[in-house]
């Protein structure tokens, strides 16, 4: 019996390094076969390659990964790759193989290993329907962000955003701070106002978005200035005047 063979298809580069050498220790049989950084570049690669699995993240830019999964529908076995549980829950209740959840943990890849070995002899799971719901589901409502890719100096890691207490306007970049460290993100500091949940971070000044709940007190100044106090770290945050009533029933 031949090897079995896998592409992977996520558009962040360092996950999908992470992701390849994981599945290099749990299952040191399987071929990858290709890898793919968008929606495109996967289907060609699956179109040429023709693997028995596919490693697949829903969201990648070009065609997206539900594009993908269409093209591939019954042909192969499907992982998802996703950062949102009610994505991966949906598509694992209706037939998929699995799903695995950024950022990646090894015990989790493992049972979805477990299961791939397991379904290797069934035929790939019909995924029309779930896909077509995925497609609705993914149109009617925002998606947060849930981690980011950050750099310091020479080392690039993965920061999930409940670990952050601010992000702070860089010029070009954007530092993300937590309890223990700085690093540097290469998004503006207005995207990513739009791209975190405003329940979570606040927006208290042009350059700065604070995560709520590592806000342990709120100071005003003798000219009614504000700032505010974090729980973990050492610096007070100014807050501009045009953001004070955010903290006016606090």
């Amino acid at each position: 019996m031949s090897a079995p063979t896998a592409i992977i298809a996520e558009d962040e580069d360092l996950l999908r390094d992470e992701l390849r050498a994981k599945l290099g220790q749990l299952w040191p049989a399987l071929r990858i076969c290709a890898e793919a950084a968008d929606g495109l570049a996967a289907m060609r690669a699956f179109t040429e390659h023709a693997p028995d699995i596919l490693f697949l993240d829903i969201q990648m830019p070009g065609a997206t990964g539900l594009d993908v999964a269409r093209l591939a529908s019954g042909k192969c076995h499907m992982v998802f790759v996703t950062a949102y549980d009610k994505h991966a829950v949906a598509a694992f209740e209706q037939g998929a193989v699995d799903y695995v959840m950024k950022p990646f943990s090894t015990v989790r890849l493992a049972e979805t290993v477990g299961r791939l070995k397991d379904r290797m002899i069934q035929r790939p799971a019909n995924l029309d329907g779930i896909l077509t719901l995925l497609a609705e589901r993914a149109g009617g409502s925002k998606q947060f962000l849930r981690w980011v890719t950050a750099s310091q100096g020479n080392t690039t890691s993965i920061i999930t955003v409940d670990q952050i207490c601010y992000f702070r306007a860089d010029n070009k970049y954007t530092t993300v701070i937590t309890a223990d460290k700085e690093a540097l993100i290469r998004r503006p500091i207005k995207e990513l106002a739009e791209a975190v949940d405003p329940e979570v971070f606040w927006q208290i000044h042009r350059s700065t978005l604070v995560n709520i709940h590592a806000v342990a007190s709120i100071t005003r100044d003798f000219r009614g200035h504000l700032s505010v106090n974090l729980k973990q770290r050492k610096e007070s945050l100014a807050v501009s005047d045009s953001y004070a009533h955010l903290f006016r029933q606090m």
